[in-house]
Parts: structure tokens; sequence; C-alpha cells
């Protein structure tokens, strides 16, 4: 029976990219993965352009939200295995220290909202970033974690985060 594993996607403002990802390892990895997503300085909101891409995925939204990383450090908090930073700027902070020392490696994806206002660019950009992550994702989900040691491991996430 292959073990279950807790993943956290980090970004600063938990509002886009961490929460797409969160989604899609939700319903790609179930049920030997459970993902969550949080932000080193959270916006308070999701982007509603988030919302859109996962909804035209077939992604479910109930549930989520823009939390700050500090609910998984805290004691009683999920243990977790793996820890993917997915934005630029949460790669050059400091990661609080994290109950089990999880593998990490950094996931980065260019802003999606950074391109401006344009209706027609915004959405391109943040299906652009979902189409990015769901690809690392299944990379990931194909590793055979339960046969590799953590240094194999950690030098295939690492591989997969610079695809």
């Amino acid at each position: 029976m292959k073990p279950h594993y807790n993943v956290l996607f980090l970004c600063t403002g938990n509002s886009a990219r961490s929460i797409m990802a969160e989604a899609i390892l939700n319903r790609k990895g179930q049920p030997t993965f459970t993902a969550y997503s949080a932000g080193s300085h959270p916006s308070g909101y999701v982007r509603e352009e988030t919302l859109a891409q996962l909804k035209s995925a077939g992604l479910p939204i109930e549930g989520l939200r823009s939390k700050s990383w500090g609910e998984f450090a805290k004691s009683g908090a999920p243990q977790m295995d793996f820890v993917f930073t997915v934005c630029d700027n949460a790669a050059g902070e400091v990661c609080p220290v994290w109950p089990g020392q999880p593998t990490t490696a950094h996931w980065g994806v260019p802003e999606p909202g950074a391109v401006g206002s344009n209706p027609e660019q915004l959405e391109r950009s943040f299906r652009d970033a979902f189409v990015m992550l769901d690809r690392r994702i299944s990379l990931f989900l194909a590793l055979p974690l339960a046969s590799l040691d953590q240094l194999a491991i950690k030098k295939e996430i690492d591989r997969i985060g610079q695809q």
C-alpha cells in the first residue's frame, strides 16, 4: 500500500499560482496526495482569473482561500512531505522551519497577473500558468516515490522545476 503525502505550494500572495497547484494536485493526486497552499504575504483573496481558470478546467473551487504559511508552521498542522515554491519572489524568502523537514524544490512560474489589464492577455497568462503547473504536477505524480531515496527524489523534483 502506498503511503500518503502532504504537499504545500508556497507563493507570496497565495491568490493565483499556489491556489491553482493546490486544486490540480488535490484532483489528480487523490487519494495518495493532499495538497495545500499558502503565501508569505497572503493577499486575503483568490483572484477571479484563478477561479475562472479552475472552473474552465473542471476543478472544484469550494474551500479555496488565500492563507498565510504560518497556518502550516503551527503545532497541530499537517506534517508536510513536500514544499514547492511556485513564484519567483518566494524563492528568495526565508521559509519557516517545517516540522519533519520536507523535501523542497522551486517550481517558478511567471506571475500571470503581471501582463496588464487586457482581459484576453490575462486569460491567456492564467491559462499558461495553469498548463505549466499541470504539466509539472503530472511529472511529479509519475515519480515512483516509494522506490526512490530522498536524494533521488530531490534531484527529480528539482529537474521538474527547471522544465
